[in-house]
């Protein structure tokens, strides 16, 4: 579970794009409000706080819920910003998230926001006539927040300047910034997805420092892809670039396709530059020059060769302190290769969260209509948990009467669903012919074998055991082997199809 300390905000939880802190009686009236307008009539979600009455020191808890609920800061420094106490207590809570604070110097340099002179000094003076040693510990928070926020990149519009054309700027700015961090689209029904995330939170550990690689592996279709974009929307507003390359296993198949992929990764990384790339050298260089001093959220789905990860994500070196580099994949033994000491294993789904997700997508609900209950109940058996299998088949059978489930159900024992089987089928590409030989024989006689039986009746077994094992096309329970039921079926029928018309030269069968 991610420590007390960390805040990790999913994305549908922001209510405000854009939050306002400023001096009400300098600005709300002019710039503030014209401002305001101008991100309302570009369709941002902005927060303006449009109470005038008189507060104490303390931040309502209203307002406080509006800061913790935006997504964007944008700080209006006027000449006698520093006069009020409440937005200096605004402002500390502001620099204290992670999320983007976009400084606005209006008539006023920002030497004197960060170093406290002028109008700012003056202000200082007052907070500090009589106070006490509680107040004097607040005001030291003041000037930490002001230097802080003050030392940031932002706009300065001195009093001869034009307003329309600084509101235009930092209009189109939170524009550029909202578009080119965008949440992956997930599907709302998303069982058991809670502890997925509170074991991966473990791993990832958001607040540390250092760089990080954390794979999730497991079976085809059983839910590494889904879970690595909803762990993405979770955090990606935390990093300076975010980036999800996806099918990286289907697209690095040919040079120009790992240029491409090369290509994305430095695009997403450095927003508003085309970079072009003519080389895998070049652009593993470029890679580690532009992102080295980046902090980096990237995913590479779908990987399964160590070369993928050799020229995308080479080293920890290559990105910037407190970067994390996701990797899914179904062989854990690649992981292991590249050094990648933090992996998770995602497993099936057990019968009740099965249960429940088949009726989502079937019923739309999360219990079966009255008539569906044991055809239901016979559809989840013979997904036996596999995310992919579970949904393909409640989809299909949406909307469809009694008599076509119960055909559905009967043509299952004979004819596999083609999507799942293909899905299965990408987990033993490129196994060795005695790697594959094995695996057959599992799926046709050695399941539920004890280990040592099968190493002393196989040649070589004990290592294409490991193989098989590490790709999650087998598990080990207790020295027994075991295979999903749909891998067993795919191996099955793989015999088959090597004399589909003459069952009779199926060896294993």
């Amino acid at each position: 579970m991610a420590s007390a300390n960390t805040q990790i905000i999913p994305y549908h939880q922001f209510t405000y794009e854009v939050f306002l802190s400023f001096r009400g009686k300098d600005t709300r009236y002019g710039f503030t409000d014209h401002l305001y307008q101008a991100l309302i009539s570009n369709g941002i979600h902005a927060f303006k706080d449009g109470n005038e009455l008189k507060r104490g020191g303390v931040i309502e808890s209203e307002i406080k819920k509006a800061i913790e609920e935006s997504k964007i800061f944008v700080i209006i420094f006027s000449a006698n910003y520093a006069n009020s106490r409440w937005c200096l207590d605004e402002l500390v809570e502001i620099s204290q998230l992670q999320w983007l604070i976009l400084p606005i110097f209006y008539h006023v340099d920002p030497s004197v926001v960060r170093k406290q002179t002028e109008s700012y000094e003056q202000a200082f003076v007052d907070h500090e006539k009589e106070a006490d040693e509680e107040k004097r510990e607040k005001i030291q928070k003041w000037r930490s927040a002001l230097k802080k926020v003050g030392s940031l990149a932002g706009f300065v519009l001195q009093k001869n300047g034009y307003e329309t054309e600084l509101i235009k700027d930092i209009t189109n700015s939170i524009l550029k910034e909202l578009n080119s961090k965008l949440p992956l689209h997930v599907s709302d029904n998303m069982v058991g997805m809670n502890y997925h995330l509170e074991e991966l939170n473990l791993l990832i550990e958001i607040e540390s420092n250092d760089v990080r690689m954390i794979g999730i592996y497991g079976l085809g279709g059983v839910g590494k892809t889904i879970i690595s974009k909803v762990v993405y929307n979770n955090i990606f507003n935390l990093f300076d670039s975010s980036i999800f390359l996806r099918n990286v296993r289907e697209r690095s198949q040919n040079y120009e396709g790992r240029l491409k992929l090369q290509r994305e990764l430095l695009n997403g990384a450095i927003k508003g530059k085309n970079m072009e790339i003519n080389s895998i050298e070049e652009g593993i260089h470029l890679i580690k020059q532009r992102l080295c001093s980046k902090k980096v959220i990237l995913i590479l789905d779908d990987v399964n060769k160590s070369e993928q990860l050799e020229f995308l994500a080479g080293k920890l070196g290559w990105f910037g302190h407190s970067s994390r580099i996701i990797i899914t994949t179904r062989d854990q033994q690649l992981l292991k290769e590249h050094e990648v000491h933090r992996s998770y294993e995602v497993k099936c789904l057990d019968y009740d969260k099965s249960f429940q997700l088949f009726c989502q997508h079937a019923f739309k609900q999360n219990i079966p209509e009255k008539d569906f209950i044991d055809l239901s109940e016979g559809m989840v058996k013979y997904a036996n948990g596999l995310p992919l299998a579970v949904k393909v088949l409640g989809s299909s059978l949406r909307g469809r009467n009694v008599l076509q489930w119960e055909s559905a159900l009967q043509k299952l024992k004979t004819k596999p669903i083609g999507k799942v089987q293909k899905a299965l089928k990408i987990s033993f590409e490129g196994l060795e012919e005695a790697q594959l030989t094995l695996f057959l024989d599992i799926a046709c006689f050695f399941k539920g074998c004890h280990e040592s039986e099968v190493i002393r009746l196989v040649e070589d077994a004990i290592n294409n055991i490991e193989v098989l094992s590490k790709k999650s096309l087998i598990t080990l329970h207790y020295n027994t082997i075991w295979m999903h039921d749909l891998v067993q079926e795919m191996g099955k029928d793989i015999v088959r199809g090597e004399h589909p018309k003459m069952p009779g030269k199926w060896s294993r069968l």
